[in-house]
């Protein structure tokens, strides 16, 4: 613990060195959208497509790779952002996918890349036109470039069916009808169906070795244990399997025989701290070039000479950054790299492997890049929670602060069991740290990464001793004097929604307010109206919150659950919510403003008629920071931009809710949560 307030000093050092007089840095330069992003190389390297805006909204551009952006033409027209795009293999098409306003029923469109509007866009094709389905990409072939394989849940919303799909037609042609729970489909280096993962009701996952039409078990994790395929090895007679498995705390890289169950290790962390994070495969060669573990920041392993020789070169040139291999050519001959830090926004250039050349591309903020020296270092740090279990998290001080009795915004991220905060630039904590806030992100237990049993410690902890990992951060930082005890914010969305207000429920001495972006207020509500295709992770979810459907399980999510508590929250309370959210509906934020609202108690209300789980579209998610640094400002003193564009504050005045006029009739199936009121 020394050495790490001894870091703390370190930065109380060189923040106190550097101007006082930190500009207040725009939002839009945060939230706003980038200029340009998402840089993608064409199979044979000759183009490179990006997004950037297009009618308010984030879209693909293509140009010649030797052409100047400016000379780039849109591709599409979409009035949703985007979840990811990618060229075909033969860079025929550029495929996309997208949801309708945050519902998370994907389609997947597709557009040629060279074809030319006389006005507008090109024309795009959905290829799965289908309402109310979501469709999921399991293989995107490179031996037939116009055949992809992907599930579709149009038969039966729990569980998807597996589906060729010719991309140039938008034939679909059913593969294997899913009657038996199955949650996964693999494939070869050859594209050969070779294992498929079935779940049963208690959350156990059988690897199914498929010979002809035979279905053969070889493999078996269970609830609280974790297994994947990441690839095979070169002739297809093995693969590789990640898996913590039984014994194994962190999980490990095996190779394994399919036909005969063998399991050989291949390799876990060096340092022995954390799971194993990434494979990286040769997709001509299909040897291994890399592996990689992310503890505080990602190390690296490389297995192959001249990717290490590529990478150690790219360090040489940009000291002090990390560097990402975002995308290559097919040979792996030029890449798009991506060079970035805590305190770097993120740049990209064109490397070419024979020549070394390096061409500076695009900073997608170029902004933000301007005032960089104004950003604040995140460092990683270490305490103790209530039981002795050890925290990691990150830190973050304001540039200019003299790291004495700050004010603190706690920000709990999401998930719980599986996600976890990384290390690099974040726009929110940046955005806060601007404002005059320090920034805690607390990997709580269930954060992943760290361990099987670190993340299942978690289970049954809601409110309780999760709840304990982020209070004891805040008790660290103020018993070593960078906190300012009657400053504190906790804030953060989904389950960290779920942590701001169990925070104000549970704990409501610790904090002076909370921002609760799209959490659940009731564990009832919330586990009856889990979108259908999570039917397989419905005991995952039990094991978490309890199991509604016993006493033992009633009575643990009644406590856990902060609208049953509503009476102990005492303090200024901001709730932010998308109408169209699968995950964590609209009656989570509903019940609790109504709620606080017949107490008598402060609560703000902000709803989005066009999102979903969490906000993307930017004028939406600027009218929503712009909000909550005045909501913040308001309550622990920081700095507040008052001015906002004109389309900003017209949203921003559309999504504020009366919340006198707020309404919540409970479902017909409801019948568990309304017998626990």
């Amino acid at each position: 613990m020394k050495k790490i307030f001894y870091v703390f000093l370190l930065i109380i050092g060189i923040t106190t060195a550097q101007a006082q007089d930190v500009p207040l840095l725009d939002r839009g330069l945060f939230f706003g959208n980038p200029e340009i992003s998402g840089g993608q190389l064409s199979p044979d390297g000759k183009w490179i497509s990006f997004t950037k805006e297009y009618g308010g909204i984030m879209n693909i551009w293509v140009k010649k790779i030797d052409e100047p952006f400016e000379k780039a033409r849109p591709l599409t027209d979409s009035k949703r952002p985007l979840n990811g795009y990618f060229w075909s293999e033969d860079g025929k098409y550029i495929l996309y996918v997208k949801d309708k306003n945050g519902d998370e029923n994907m389609n997947i469109f597709a557009v040629d890349p060279m074809a030319k509007a006389i006005t507008g866009v090109p024309e795009s094709r959905n290829l799965t036109p289908i309402n109310d389905v979501r469709a999921q990409i399991y293989m995107v072939s490179r031996k037939d470039p116009d055949l992809l394989m992907i599930g579709l849940n149009n038969r039966d919303k729990a569980w998807h069916d597996l589906y060729s799909l010719k991309i140039s037609t938008g034939e679909l042609k059913k593969i294997f009808e899913n009657t038996d729970r199955i949650t996964g489909y693999n494939f070869d280096w050859d594209e050969k169906l070779r294992i498929l993962n079935r779940t049963d009701d208690k959350g156990t996952t059988q690897f199914l070795y498929k010979e002809g039409d035979k279905l053969t078990p070889i493999y078996e994790t269970l609830v609280t244990e974790e297994a994947y395929i990441p690839n095979w090895n070169e002739d297809n007679s093995k693969f590789y399997l990640v898996t913590n498995n039984g014994n194994l705390d962190l999980s490990t890289l095996f190779m394994m025989d399919p036909k005969t169950k063998q399991t050989t290790k291949i390799e876990s962390d060096p340092k022995g701290k954390v799971d194993f994070g990434g494979l990286f495969m040769d997709r001509n060669t299909r040897k291994m070039i890399s592996t990689s573990y992310t503890g505080d920041k990602t190390d690296y392993y490389w297995k192959d000479k001249t990717w290490e020789a590529n990478y150690k070169f790219l360090q040489s040139k940009f000291p002090g950054r990390e560097i990402d291999f975002s995308s290559s050519t097919k040979d792996y001959s030029k890449f798009l790299i991506s060079v970035w830090g805590d305190q770097y926004v993120s740049e990209s250039y064109f490397f070419d492997t024979k020549t070394k050349q390096l061409i500076f591309q695009y900073t997608p903020r170029p902004e933000l890049k301007k005032v960089e020296k104004y950003l604040a270092p995140m460092t990683p740090i270490r305490y103790k929670s209530s039981d002795g279990l050890e925290i990691p998290a990150y830190f973050t001080l304001p540039a200019g602060s003299s790291g004495k009795n700050v004010p603190v915004v706690v920000l709990v991220h999401g998930g719980p069991k599986g996600p976890r905060d990384y290390w690099g630039y974040n726009s929110i904590v940046q955005f806060l740290a601007n404002r005059g806030y320090a920034v805690l992100q607390p990997n709580f237990r269930a954060s992943g990464g760290y361990g099987k049993k670190f993340q299942n410690a978690g289970d049954l902890q809601w409110g309780k001793l999760m709840q304990d990992d982020i209070t004891w951060g805040v008790k660290y930082l103020i018993e070593k004097g960078i906190a300012d005890k009657n400053k504190v914010v906790i804030m953060g969305g989904s389950y960290g929604g779920y942590a701001t207000l169990a925070g104000l429920a549970f704990t409501p001495d610790v904090y002076a307010a909370g921002v609760d972006i799209v959490g659940p207020s009731n564990l009832f509500t919330l586990l009856n109206s889990v979108p259908v295709y999570w039917e397989a992770a419905r005991a995952s979810l039990y094991g978490m919150v309890g199991d509604p459907n016993t006493e033992e399980g009633q009575k643990i999510m009644r406590a856990a659950s902060p609208l049953f508590s509503v009476d102990k929250i005492s303090k200024p309370l901001l709730i932010i919510q998308g109408a169209n959210d699968p995950r964590v509906k609209q009656a989570e934020a509903d019940q609790i403003v109504i709620a606080l609202r017949d107490k008598g108690k402060k609560v703000n209300y902000i709803l989005a008629d066009d999102e979903g789980h969490g906000f993307r579209k930017p004028v939406n998610s600027m009218a929503m920071y712009a909000e909550t640094e005045k909501f913040l400002s308001e309550v622990i003193g920081g700095r507040y931009q008052k001015d906002m564009p004109e389309n900003v504050a017209k949203r921003l005045k559309e999504m504020t809710v009366d919340i006198a006029k707020v309404t919540y009739t409970p479902a017909k199936n409801e019948k568990i949560a309304e017998a626990s009121k």
